[in-house]
């Protein structure tokens, strides 16, 4: 029954507040939120001002390991934890203090695709579907056993952004509201990931998104779609870096040599490629901020002809 538990996220930035507005709708008693500490410059933490718009405790560690964390933990006598976007390493004295245990999200059907940047991977493998996973953490990385799975599909238009902001962010907080409820029910289920099926890849980097022009158009429209809006696929032209955002994929072959420029628009240029061509519309310059592409494109006097990857 919705209130029953003694409740403490652990979390941050907007999908944290979010959850915490979530639980707080569903009655659940919240008796603490962790939240890394506030950055000078920068907004408070969405997390931590949900929290004291509800008069709920607001704890703030460099690390969670730190033994004065998991004291503050142990004082909060927590029934559930509840992890809602954690970056740190959280220690096993805080997860398995909660006396029914501690769930957390993760964007991927898990056991594909464990790791950091599991809504990246998908989309540059050229998947078809993605999803989210609630389960139970335990002393391995995204190991634990299963509470609940949403699917997602990953149309061939979507960029890392619409996949998370439209889909995997929403559902998450439903999904982990849906398993805070399943587990004050006592029907909350622990279904071991199957390992045969396991997948792990690490940090979606600028190093792991640099294009190479030979590849199929499909395989670079998907590295593409893959790092928008972060960290954005990479190329150079005359010796100069120039990342790639909002992209549209032409079939058909043009002729032209793979990375070399086929048409500069008012509204972006289109680059060749193996089986089709690129038409950029979003760039963003080493060094500079994200711009329309005929911004950029007028700086550096782009013109058919040119080429990428030089």
């Amino acid at each position: 029954m919705a209130g029953d538990m003694r409740i403490v996220i652990i979390g941050q930035e907007a999908f944290g507040g979010k959850v915490l507005e979530a639980l707080a709708e569903q009655g659940e008693n919240v008796v603490g939120v962790f939240v890394p500490p506030d950055r000078e410059g920068r907004p408070l933490d969405p997390l931590k001002v949900a929290a004291q718009e509800r008069d709920i405790p607001v704890l703030q560690f460099r690390r969670m390991r730190a033994e004065e964390a998991i004291d503050a933990f142990m004082e909060l006598k927590a029934d559930l934890g509840v992890m809602a976007f954690v970056t740190d390493i959280v220690p096993d004295d805080i997860l398995e203090a909660p006396t029914k245990g501690t769930i957390q999200y993760h964007p991927s059907l898990l056991p594909k695709h464990r790791g950091p940047s599991s809504i990246n991977w998908p989309i540059i493998q050229g998947e078809a579907e993605t999803g989210l996973t609630i389960f139970w953490p335990d002393k391995g990385l995204d190991t634990g056993p299963v509470l609940l799975q949403k699917t997602v599909q990953i149309g061939p238009d979507d960029t890392l952004g619409s996949v998370y902001f439209d889909n995997l962010f929403p559902m998450g907080v439903e999904a982990l509201a849906e398993a805070v409820s399943m587990v004050s029910g006592g029907n909350a289920p622990k279904l071991v990931q199957d390992e045969t099926n396991a997948t792990y890849e690490g940090w979606c980097r600028a190093a792991d998104v640099e294009i190479d022009w030979n590849s199929p158009a499909s395989e670079i429209y998907n590295l593409i779609r893959g790092s928008d809006p972060s960290p954005g696929a990479t190329t150079t032209i005359n010796g100069e870096s120039i990342q790639f955002f909002r992209t549209a994929i032409r079939p058909g072959d043009s002729g032209k040599q793979p990375g070399e420029v086929i048409e500069v628009a008012d509204d972006g240029f289109s680059v060749a490629s193996q089986g089709g061509a690129l038409f950029v519309q979003r760039v963003q310059a080493a060094g500079s901020r994200k711009v329309m592409a005929p911004e950029w494109m007028e700086v550096v006097r782009l013109k058919a002809g040119d080429r990428f990857g030089t």
